[in-house]
């Protein structure tokens, strides 16, 4: 089957297609023929080692973690699914989506793909959605509390910005001045232009006292003192990407990561489906220029997700 590889840690612009061996599914196992996958952070990061020691791969590495297809064949004790069946799925840093078939455990990470849905859209939800979701299981606001988004406009951030404002919160969210009409058509009460105002100010003149929450998607590490300080006393700041924990005035700080928890894919895809949940795809490329899609994605600024369609 043909493949997108990295055969040794390097820079994207090595990446190359190959012919590689089609996996076979295994006990408790789906054989997928995918039809389209998207985009992450964790791509690159894989592709290129930057965290190798937390994160390593094993060469030649497909890389690609949102899977979107058709099961084609099932391993033994599998029976929530069956060939023909079209599922989407997150496969963490085991990866391998950017190939014409992929193997899958058949997880709580997998979820059939409702027909309201494209390929492409099905790819775009798993990580973004989940991520975003596991995000706001942590914060204490209620309906009416008040959270800032910083990174909004991006595959997590456009997924986070609905679900909070669904959960009922004021929402305000960083942004370039551009991406004011995308955030708030998603649900965003206040776009923050990062490059134009400082935040943390910005967000305790909007919000008095300072917001519930910050969900930051852009900084790791003690930079996130800068954004925590946008939370009222006593506040939270939660991250996926890791830092101090806890910040001045009582801030405290909740590290999360992607979590399909049972159902929760599933849950995810249906209210996409029936448009309680919109996937912004910023743009789809052909799986003939998924060296060039990696290239641009970590090159260009985007607004919710890019995908690969085969």
């Amino acid at each position: 089957m043909k493949a997108l590889i990295a055969r040794s840690y390097g820079p994207l612009k090595d990446l190359e297609f190959a012919e590689v061996p089609a996996p076979v599914p295994g006990p408790g196992q789906l054989l997928v023929r995918l039809q389209a996958t998207s985009l992450n952070a964790v791509d690159k990061v894989l592709i290129t080692g930057a965290m190798r020691d937390a994160l390593p791969v094993r060469h030649p590495f497909v890389p690609g973690v949102d899977v979107s297809g058709v099961v084609e064949a099932v391993g033994a004790d599998v029976t929530r699914f069956s060939a023909g069946d079209a599922v989407i799925a997150w496969n963490s840093v085991t990866a391998g989506a950017l190939a014409e078939y992929i193997v899958i455990d058949d997880a709580p990470s997998v979820a059939l793909r409702p027909a309201g849905l494209t390929p492409a859209q099905g790819a775009a939800l798993p990580t973004g959605a989940l991520t975003a979701a596991a995000l706001l299981d942590p914060v204490r606001a209620e309906a009416g509390g008040s959270v800032l988004i910083v990174g909004a406009a991006g595959g997590v951030g456009s997924f986070t910005v609905q679900l909070a404002k669904e959960a009922g919160l004021t929402v305000l969210a960083t942004g370039r001045a551009d991406d004011e009409p995308f955030l708030s058509r998603l649900g965003a009460d206040h776009v923050l232009d990062y490059r134009r105002v400082d935040v943390a100010q910005e967000a305790h003149r909007l919000v008095d006292g300072g917001v519930c929450a910050v969900i930051d998607l852009a900084n790791a590490g003690p930079a996130l003192a800068t954004t925590a300080a946008a939370a009222k006393v006593g506040g939270q700041l939660v991250s996926p990407l890791g830092g101090p924990a806890a910040f001045d005035r009582g801030v405290t700080a909740v590290y999360t990561g992607t979590r399909p928890l049972e159902g929760r894919l599933a849950e995810l895809a249906g209210k996409a489906a029936d448009g309680r949940l919109s996937v912004e795809i910023d743009s789809d490329y052909p799986f003939g220029q998924a060296d060039q899609a990696l290239v641009d994605f970590a090159a260009k600024h985007v607004r919710g997700k890019v995908t690969v369609t085969f």
